[in-house]
């Protein structure tokens, strides 16, 4: 029996593209890494290069929304990636999910975690840079895999 494909999920900021990915049965999340956005071409080239690696089925952006729901500015450079992105590849599953607080809560994981970069000055900073991207990318898949899980037990008042 073949399975079904990974989920790959995208925080995709102005700088750099925080990429985590299911692992092989689909129930876990995990960061995978981090691309230094250049031209929209080679980030979209990167990215084909995750999904062939490692046979994504499905694919989701995270949206960056305003706290009241509004799009942010943002919100419509993400639309614009996931737009191309499902155009270079439209056999694969496209998905748009919220990821409010995705970085705030990637942040503080980080500091409860007690996360000290390997080295200091400038480069520990871009370190710990790339590093939030991916947890903030794999915040956004947990929340994804939520929204596929059933419940576990029935509703008692359904």
């Amino acid at each position: 029996m073949s399975s079904p494909g990974r989920i790959l999920a995208l925080d995709v900021g102005d700088r750099r593209i925080g990429l985590a990915i299911t692992d092989a049965l689909g129930l876990t999340a995990q960061p995978l890494f981090t691309v230094h956005r250049t031209t929209l071409r080679a980030d979209l080239k990167s990215v084909a290069r995750f999904l062939r690696q490692h046979s994504v089925s499905t694919v989701v952006v995270g949206n960056p929304l305003h706290m009241d729901g509004s799009p942010s500015p943002q919100a419509a450079k993400a639309l614009a990636f996931a737009a191309a992105l499902r155009e270079a590849h439209p056999t694969l599953s496209h998905h748009l999910l919220d990821e409010r607080l995705t970085t705030r809560d990637a942040h503080a994981l980080l500091d409860s975690a007690g996360y000290v970069p390997r080295e200091t000055g400038r480069s520990a900073r871009l370190d710990r840079k790339d590093i939030i991207d991916q947890v903030a990318a794999t915040l956004l898949l947990e929340a994804f895999l939520t929204t596929l899980r059933a419940p576990l037990l029935p509703d008692p008042d359904g």
